[in-house]
């Protein structure tokens, strides 16, 4: 394996006055104008006379070093919402929201005057405090970022960076020292369970696949991330894909594998560019191929794309799409441990779990147990999105509560205008379509493999969804419906159909044309669709349903005995009306309804005209004494 440099010249906590500027390129922040930020910085550090490199191999080039810059790329640093994030080393300085106009302030002020720009620091807006670093944001301070810890500082498509740390020496012991039993025991000994959702024990699936007497092998890593909202694998192949290649390295020599597959979404063509980077880098650098690491054994890594199916993140669907065939799960058993791919016994991991494998076998298994729970060890990553105060990408240990994970790392609900609400809190869905609700009875509830199942609830592949008292519960379970109903592959009939009916009792509950008795029907229907499908999809596709009615039951009979929504989402029963002890007779919701349906006298309360309103909502967003509700 080729020899690189220190990685001391990688994280710079100091050397000879050299400064690293990392600027984050993730999906997230590319969206918001990243590279532009990046070209600039190039223009204006070389105007300002930097010496800029690029390349961690021209680093050993730098003359003066204290007037050179190492400008950098990384991964999503996960503080999505804050993007594009510019983070300045050893200075621990971290840029928020940077404009390409701010790139000229940046090189005359920081680099060259060594002063900070506060203005561009992040705003803590519970104590409007302004924060300096990474280590100084309440958004990062209640993380543990193990799997992520390299993707916000490392150049995801320079293969010597991740080397430099240590990259690829788990994989060379894996190869070189170890025998695959041991291999299999030490994943079996830390306890990983599978990250995708099913949360099986990694260890455990490796062994039966060892002990298959098959010459062939493969090893899957499923990049086939479909959940809405949901972005952490995407996260991790686009920041640190070597990770992932070292993973599958690991869990192949566990196997007996020499051939492996990276399967990603079409929709992700940054983490496909740099996954197949990855793989031309390390096969180059004699990582990969015919002779790993000198030993003679063998492993090919192949990129596919997906079509989009959001079913082919089954994993017999996935191999099925590999294999050229329609995406369509198949009964198990056999597993694919037993009977995988192209009928060889088969590992299938996703994209978190693998990135885990290395930092495992690197540390040891009891190290790696020192984190989280005794039956979930480990972090977790999750996508938290919704009404909360900050949104990103996050990774905590297993068995942080709710509550911690909402008020601490998230920084609290927020209302329609995005202020804080201390009392908005109304549910979190976890687990995307295959997940369910979590209450306010949930908010001291550890978040675990075990003791969400045991609520009906699911880790899934990580998506965490906060909503406050606006969100209608019925709305959003019609939402996922029609995501699982869309996605069918159609092979199984409760499936197929059983997913159809709900969408179409769901519509009728929210368009007004539900009795009582549409629950009991809806509940059951969801109770054999769960029961009778083939596949996961059809089996957690009820979940959201379930949940709501099982904690938000009032909700639904609102909507069905009293043709009312009491959000005011579902238009077709929204009453828009006006709280005659809020209304300040300011007259600006009658200037901007575009129905004249609000009448009413300068300082005396207005009224609003049930007949005449569309229910467009342009009252409730003019109104500054939140005073219109209903919509």
């Amino acid at each position: 394996m080729c020899e690189f440099k220190d990685a001391s010249e990688i994280l710079f906590q100091g050397r000879d006055g050299l400064r690293k500027i990392v600027i984050c390129t993730g999906t997230g922040c590319i969206a918001n104008g990243a590279m532009d930020v990046y070209h600039e910085f190039i223009k204006e550090m070389t105007a300002a006379g930097f010496t800029i490199v690029e390349t961690f191999r021209n680093l050993d080039k730098i003359k003066k070093p204290s007037e050179s810059i190492y400008l950098s790329q990384s991964g999503c640093q996960g503080f999505c919402q804050m993007g594009p994030l510019v983070k300045i080393l050893p200075d621990d300085i971290l840029y928020n929201l940077v404009k390409v106009s701010d790139v000229k302030a940046i090189v005359e002020k920081t680099l060259k005057a060594g002063e900070v720009i506060e203005t561009l620091f992040y705003v803590n807006p519970v104590d409007k405090k302004r924060c300096r670093s990474q280590k100084d944001i309440p958004f990062y301070q209640r993380q543990t970022r193990f799997v992520l810890k390299q993707c916000g500082d490392l150049n995801p498509e320079d293969i010597q960076e991740y080397v430099a740390i240590g990259g690829y020496e788990a994989a060379k012991k894996c190869y070189t020292e170890m025998a695959p039993d041991a291999i299999c025991k030490d994943m079996i000994d830390s306890g990983l369970r599978g990250r995708g959702g099913g949360g099986f024990p990694t260890g455990k699936k490796w062994e039966v696949t060892r002990i298959q007497n098959n010459v062939k092998k493969y090893i899957i890593c499923n990049g086939d991330e479909g959940d809405p909202g949901a972005f952490m694998d995407r996260s991790v192949m686009e920041g640190n894909p070597h990770s992932v290649i070292e993973g599958m390295m690991i869990a192949a020599r566990a196997i007996g594998a020499d051939e492996g597959y990276v399967y990603v979404r079409a929709e992700y063509p940054l983490a496909v560019k740099r996954i197949r980077l990855a793989c031309a880098d390390a096969l180059k650098a004699g990582i990969l191929g015919d002779n790993v690491f000198g030993t003679g054994q063998k492993l090919h890594i192949q990129v596919m794309e997906g079509a989009g199916a959001f079913v082919c993140g089954e994993e017999t669907a996935l191999m099925a799409s590999i294999e050229g065939q329609r995406g369509m799960p198949r009964p198990k058993p056999p597993f694919p441990a037993q009977s995988g791919l192209w009928g060889k016994p088969t590992v299938i991991n996703n994209v978190e779990t693998l990135a885990t494998v290395p930092l495992i076998m690197g540390m040891g298994a009891a190290e790696f147990r020192k984190m989280g729970t005794k039956t979930s060890p480990g972090t977790k990553t999750f996508a938290l999105s919704g009404h909360v105060a900050n949104t990103g990408l996050i990774e905590v240990p297993f068995g942080l509560t709710l509550k911690e994970i909402i008020f601490d790392v998230g920084g609290g609900i927020t209302d329609k205008r995005g202020k804080i609400d201390p009392d908005g809190f109304k549910a979190v869905q976890i687990g995307g379509p295959s997940g369910g609700c979590l209450t306010r009875a949930h908010f001291d509830l550890q978040l675990d493999f075990d003791s969400l199942r045991s609520i009906g609830a699911m880790v899934g592949s990580g998506g965490l969804v906060a909503m406050n008292k606006s969100t209608c519960m019925v709305n959003i379970a019609k939402y996922f419906m029609q995501f699982t109903q869309k996605e069918s592959c159609g092979k199984c009939v409760l499936c197929r159909e059983g997913t159809r009916q709900l969408l179409y009792l769901l519509e009728d509950i929210t368009e007004g044309r539900a009795t009582v008795e549409t629950l009991a029907v809806l509940e059951e229907l969801a109770g054999a669709v769960q029961k009778g499908s083939l596949c996961g999809l059809g089996k957690t596709a009820p979940n959201p349903v379930l949940s709501t009615l099982k904690y938000f039951r009032d909700e639904y009979m609102a909507h069905v005995v009293d043709k009312h929504c009491p959000t005011g989402e579902c238009k077709k029963l929204a009453k828009v009306e006006i709280v005659a002890e809020k209304c300040k007779g300011c007259t600006a919701c009658s200037r901007k309804c575009p129905v004249n349906a609000i009448t009413g006298e300068v300082k005396k309360v207005h009224i609003i005209d049930q007949a005449l309103c569309i229910k467009c909502g342009v009252c409730a967003e003019t109104c500054k004494f939140n005073a219109i509700v209903g919509v």
